[in-house]
């Protein structure tokens, strides 16, 4: 009998700031497959999401199948749009959000990794990580600050979190990325140079399989998941009309869920997935491969 078994692993899963979205559904089916969990999470939302867990108000969330509940290992404050801690400029550093935690930049996660676990304390990265400023703009409209926020955060951040994190990362292990149908067709709607991270994002996959797996033997592989009705996919608008389109026009005709994805995931950070890597996966119900609708 063929099972996903992770235990013995850790896994770092990064954007998770509640529990609507992608990378919570993927931290939680990471743990049922016997995983330990920390996350990565924007600072201007740690509090309240720290908050929300001290006060069990995310206890029937953290619910598993087998009894018990998805605990993390560690929490740290991540701003993926800073690679250093230079980089951060002086106003964000002194903000309320932002000064008492440090260093938060790419580099500060993986020093605090290694100085709480040590080297080679990896398994899994999770690159759940997205923002545009301008997302609700049409592209003709976006301006460049924001074409290039939103290719920053959305698609080098994995270049760059997988260059640093990397020799954390045992052989063998898997770095996975969070993409949207977008990087491959026109989605109205999705605006703020979103789609170009997007294809950014997945030929950097590609791109980043090869060198990370002859330099240190890691998988890196992404999903393009249907759309989901997370916290953050409000910033888009219409986001419920988006779901309903892909609904009717699947050939499974029913809206994607986050466990649809967090069990893939589980799936292609496992051994069962071992042959797999530099690839795109879609986990849309099929909607994908459909022209013309009927």
């Amino acid at each position: 009998m063929l099972t996903i078994d992770l235990k013995g692993k850790r896994a770092l899963v990064t954007g998770v700031a509640d529990d609507a979205g992608f990378g919570f559904a993927i931290a939680k089916a990471l743990a049922e497959a016997g995983a330990t969990i920390c996350l990565g999470t924007w600072p201007p939302a740690l509090g309240i999401f720290q908050t929300l867990l001290h006060r069990g108000k995310l206890d029937g969330s953290l619910a598993l199948s087998q009894g018990g509940k998805l605990a993390f290992e560690r929490i740290y404050p991540l701003d993926a749009d800073f690679d250093v801690d230079k980089d951060i400029p002086a106003d964000v550093r002194g903000s309320k959000r932002y000064r008492d935690l440090g260093d938060v930049s790419i580099q500060g996660l993986r020093d605090r990794l290694a100085a709480d676990f040590g080297n080679h304390c990896l398994d899994i990265v999770v690159h759940s990580l997205a923002n545009a400023p301008e997302v609700k703009r049409p592209l003709l409209e976006t301006s460049r600050k924001g074409y290039l926020a939103a290719v920053g955060v959305s698609a080098y951040s994995l270049a760059s979190l997988l260059g640093r994190l990397g020799p954390l990362v045992r052989s063998g292990g898997s770095f996975l990325a969070i993409s949207y149908l977008a990087a491959e067709r026109v989605v109205p709607g999705y605006g703020g140079g979103m789609s170009s991270a997007k294809a950014a994002l997945e030929s950097d996959v590609r791109t980043l399989a090869f060198e990370a797996g002859r330099k240190w033997g890691i998988r890196v592989n992404g999903i393009s998941a249907g759309p989901l009705a997370s916290r953050a996919a409000s910033a888009i608008g219409d986001i419920d009309k988006m779901i309903e389109h892909c609904r009717m026009a699947s050939p499974i005709p029913e809206a994607i869920a986050a466990y649809d994805v967090g069990n893939t995931a589980a799936f292609l950070c496992s051994s069962l997935a071992s042959g797999i890597t530099a690839t795109i996966l879609h986990v849309d119900k099929g909607y994908h491969a459909m022209g013309v609708t009927g």
